[in-house]
């Protein structure tokens, strides 16, 4: 099994690509499957947090808590840093309203799920990403209507709903982090210690399989939608590109300004650079259907950001070089 494993994440790159052209051409070919993969992703993301969250010894978040300088780069990039990036690039599609609130949305919203699975990959501080989660969905839920009303106006902060949010914020962050938590408690009790360790090495076996899946899933089932508006949503890719191009760079400096070790430096740059796709899709969809594409501008910057996330995987590590230490290793 050990050696499967090694296999597995030696070659996650490119199994990663594979899983979305495999979700792709699904979608392509079976688009009458899309509802079903849609239905698919909750669950899918979910484990897959969990099986991340395993993986990160819980003890060291309250620690990694107090790090106010990690969490002071990562609020400083998120809330003060991308919206001014944001703006001048929403100003690209501010004359069509629905596309100007579907970028809006997604970009202005930093993650606070995945993320923390593709900073593991790349031996980045998962335990201090995860510590400042809570912050970010928090200030996101509160700014994000500020940020709105100043790039969009008062009337579109009145078609924004907050209950997806939170409802997204229980069952990906909230439930998975409580199950590994009592997992990793059962770990240290004798009666339970043999199965809660089974249960920790078969999800760390699966960590690999388990992003596959759900990068397929959500690629499949998002992509006839997006190829059915394709003229009009094709002007955001370059967009969505330049935002990823231009965070990796903001995260850089600010990870050097601000003195971070390795560790600490990848995940600043994976947070400024993934957004909150899957939780925001919800408010998206809740729109008028005046606004149709708003939503698909959603998922497109969704299927941008998992090829741009699974390239910085690899070019994360060589923007920011040296040995990440044992405990946030993937």
């Amino acid at each position: 099994m050990a050696g499967i494993v090694q296999r597995l994440e030696h070659r996650q790159v490119a199994l990663y690509l594979a899983a979305i052209a495999l979700g792709a051409l699904v979608g392509w070919l079976a688009p009458g499957t899309a509802p079903m993969l849609s239905v698919a992703i909750t669950p899918l993301l979910g484990l897959l947090l969990f099986a991340t969250f395993l993986g990160v010894p819980l003890v060291s978040v309250g620690r990694s808590f107090l790090d106010l300088r990690f969490v002071g780069a990562v609020l400083t990039v998120s809330f003060g840093i991308v919206p001014v990036v944001v703006f001048g690039l929403s100003r690209f599609v501010a004359a069509d309203r629905a596309l100007l609130l579907g970028v809006l949305l997604v970009l202005l919203t930093p993650c606070v799920d995945y993320v923390i699975v593709f900073t593991g990959l790349a031996g980045g501080a998962r335990d201090k990403l995860l510590a400042a989660t809570p912050l970010l969905m928090l200030l996101q839920i509160v700014l994000l209507p500020v940020y709105l009303t100043l790039f969009a106006g008062p009337a579109a902060v009145a078609l924004i709903e907050v209950g997806p949010f939170v409802e997204a914020f229980l069952a990906l962050i909230v439930l998975p982090l409580a199950a590994a938590a009592a997992v990793q408690f059962g770990a240290r009790r004798r009666r339970v210690a043999g199965a809660a360790r089974a249960i920790v090495t078969l999800l760390q076996a699966l960590m690999v399989p388990l992003m596959m899946a759900t990068l397929a899933v959500v690629v499949g089932s998002q992509l006839a939608a997006v190829g059915a508006q394709a003229a009009a949503l094709l002007t955001l890719v370059p967009l969505y590109v330049a935002f990823l191009v231009i965070l990796v760079g903001v995260g850089l400096v600010a990870a050097r300004l601000a003195g971070l070790d390795v560790p600490a430096s990848r995940a600043l740059i994976f947070s400024g650079a993934t957004r909150n796709s899957l939780v925001v899709l919800p408010l998206a969809l809740a729109l008028p259907a005046s606004l149709a594409l708003a939503p698909l501008a959603v998922v497109t910057q969704t299927l941008v950001e998992l090829v741009g996330m699974v390239i910085l995987v690899g070019l994360v590590p060589r923007l920011v070089p040296g040995s990440p230490s044992g405990a946030d290793r993937s």
